[in-house]
């Protein structure tokens, strides 16, 4: 299937063919033909698997008819590297389009914003809070809303937004297209896309588990050598851009100070940053400048990097959901990616946890002078396949297309470290 079929405007089919889009993706699929003909959407669906486009492209095509430089569309998200993400999205689909696009979030000035809305915009893309702002000195007219997108449910609601998403909704139009997509869905969310939808159209993707297209493995070790480990991945693995996550902005911090003392193109990315701080630290990402990107759980699903070949789990995350949420940052859109996890013997039940999500679709692996799996895990390992290496583990034989070959390695070695 190509997006010809979807009978989109030959406007839009240039921004697709510009972007370099080939093929739909499974979520695109599904929610695409539901979303043109004006029904509403409630898609369950993980991180990575293209639905940002999966409501973009409907939107361009609604509002290609109709006035212009009035708010018509609304997407909110819950952190500024969505939503960012998403109006940079519009602007490459719609780029033959002249719809108007902006993006609205907090730790920037208020000003310029206003300025823009005055100036008149067809679509924006908003974090609650700073749009619950706008909404509040009546600096955004929300009146003419066609389209309302929540993005990333679940995760606003783990961010206490909800009551502020029910607050805006209270100024739009009662008469309205409404999608919302989730990765998961609480009571909480539920109950909110009970209120707002109307017989909604209900698919589901991939939900819960990583993309397939992601290989697992989880390595054993003390915490304080985990710098160690991590130097041992790096030199031993052949790989293109890296992401590695922690749970602290501190740990993130010294981390990306650790690998950029060891000659690695690194930066850090967490909530102590300014926005412009981690917009560098993005943007330096996105073209190559950095070949590392140390970040915290608040970026795990604003991230929107291709070719990220592998994810490092330094810090194993909170619960088996922000695994998946971390991990969709690799294997996006059908690519390949490796998932790395460093767990030590206080993981225990979260290791069992995400060994459960994972089906036992997970490789144990001990390296020689770290601890063995069973010693440090007690079992935990149960239902994956374990195995004790004297180095560092091999590219997986019959790997698909998109692994990493020694031409890439070489090119990672000779940018990739000063």
């Amino acid at each position: 299937m190509n997006f010809e079929q979807f009978n989109l405007h030959e406007k839009i089919i240039a921004g697709v063919k510009a972007s370099g889009y080939i093929e739909p993706t499974p979520i695109q699929v599904e929610s695409i033909p539901s979303i043109m003909e004006g029904r509403d959407v409630m898609g369950l669906a993980q991180t990575g698997t293209g639905k940002t486009a999966a409501f973009v492209l409907p939107i361009l095509q609604r509002l290609l008819n109709g006035p212009r430089r009035v708010v018509r569309a609304l997407i909110i998200a819950p952190t500024r590297e969505l939503t960012e993400q998403t109006h940079e999205a519009i602007g490459q689909l719609g780029c033959k389009t002249g719809l108007r696009s902006l993006s609205i979030y907090g730790g920037v000035g208020i000003m310029p914003q206003i300025q823009a809305l005055r100036t008149g915009v067809d679509i924006v893309s908003a974090c609650p809070g700073r749009l619950l702002d706008h909404v509040n000195r009546k600096t955004i007219n929300l009146s003419k809303i066609e389209v309302l997108v929540l993005d990333e449910a679940d995760q606003m609601f783990d961010m206490g937004f909800l009551p502020d998403i029910r607050k805006i909704i209270k100024s739009l139009p009662n008469v309205r297209q409404t999608l919302l997509f989730s990765a998961t869905m609480p009571a909480d969310i539920r109950g909110l896309a009970n209120d707002i939808l109307r017989n909604p159209v209900s698919f589901q993707i991939g939900h819960s588990q990583p993309a397939s297209t992601v290989a697992h493995t989880f390595y054993p070790v003390e915490t304080q050598r985990k710098n160690v480990l991590l130097d041992k991945i790096l030199a031993d693995t052949e790989t293109g851009p890296v992401l590695v996550f922690t749970r602290t902005k501190i740990r993130s911090k010294r981390v990306a100070q650790h690998l950029d003392q060891s000659g690695y193109k690194t930066a850090a990315l967490h909530g102590n940053l300014s926005q412009s701080q981690r917009q560098k630290a993005l943007d330096g990402f996105r073209s190559g400048r950095y070949k590392i990107l140390v970040a915290t759980d608040v970026a795990a699903r604003g991230i929107d990097v291709r070719k990220v070949s592998h994810v490092i789990n330094y810090d194993i995350p909170n619960t088996a959901e922000a695994y998946t949420h971390r991990i969709g940052r690799t294997g996006r859109a059908c690519e390949t990616g490796d998932a790395f996890t460093f767990v030590t013997c206080e993981d225990k039940i979260l290791t069992r946890s995400i060994g459960k999500l994972l089906g036992g679709n997970v490789t144990y692996c001990s390296l020689e002078g770290f601890p063995d799996i069973s010693a440090v895990l007690d079992g935990a390992a149960e239902g994956g396949r374990s195995r004790a290496k004297s180095g560092m583990r091999p590219n997986k034989p019959n790997r698909p297309a998109g692994s990493y070959s020694k031409e890439k390695s070489n090119r990672w070695n000779a940018q990739g470290r000063r």
